[in-house]
């Protein structure tokens, strides 16, 4: 059981150049079976944090792994959505630039403050997973953006404030911090709460 997150998460990155190569295909049914496989890798995503903490496994490194497979697999289903509708990649550019722009900004706040990339696994971001999951669905699966589209926008950007937060309030680099409320407790020096599912 100890082995399972990293498996889990390692299962998430080949998953997500797994769904690019099917999205260059002409198979039966490719959006059905890459919003299958898109929901599958959210499964991994949650269960790997779980089982980790629930069999003492979870650290610093597995926690730094997650969140890079996290990236990289939501721009590969990214990136699949550009091979199956690329007409909506172009009309949504500026909201989607604005979203990579706040991503990269993460990195850039967190390494000039702590020379670490941000790991903060906040409640926010994890909300904004499930709104990119719902948005992908529309779009992959259907050929809409729409409201879950903007939805996955709108928390992108909130998510994305909160983690700016979170890394501004924290004295020093940590991990799982479950938002920029739980980051200010913790630069004045009191202790905070959290979830033994999602922050334990």
């Amino acid at each position: 059981m100890k082995k399972v997150p990293l498996l889990l998460i390692l299962i998430r990155l080949l998953l997500g150049f797994i769904m690019i190569l099917i999205a260059s295909t002409n198979f039966v049914h490719v959006r059905m079976i890459l919003v299958s496989l898109m929901i599958f890798g959210l499964l991994t995503d949650v269960f790997d944090g779980i089982i980790a903490r629930r069999v003492g496994v979870s650290s610093e490194k597995l926690r730094r792994m997650d969140s890079q497979v996290d990236l990289i697999f939501w721009i590969c289903v990214g990136w699949c959505t550009w091979l199956l509708n690329p007409e909506i990649i172009i009309e949504h550019k500026y909201a989607i630039i604005s979203i990579f722009v706040m991503e990269g900004l993460t990195y850039v706040f967190s390494i000039l403050k702590f020379r670490k990339e941000t790991c903060t696994h906040a409640i926010l971001s994890k909300l904004w997973g499930v709104t990119l999951l719902l948005a992908f669905v529309s779009m992959i699966g259907f050929g809409y953006a729409g409201i879950p589209f903007f939805l996955a926008v709108f928390f992108g950007i909130v998510g994305h404030i909160d983690v700016y937060l979170i890394i501004y309030f924290l004295p020093k680099w940590t991990h799982d911090v479950p938002s920029s409320y739980h980051a200010y407790l913790i630069r004045e020096g009191k202790s905070i709460k959290r979830h033994k599912l999602f922050n334990g």
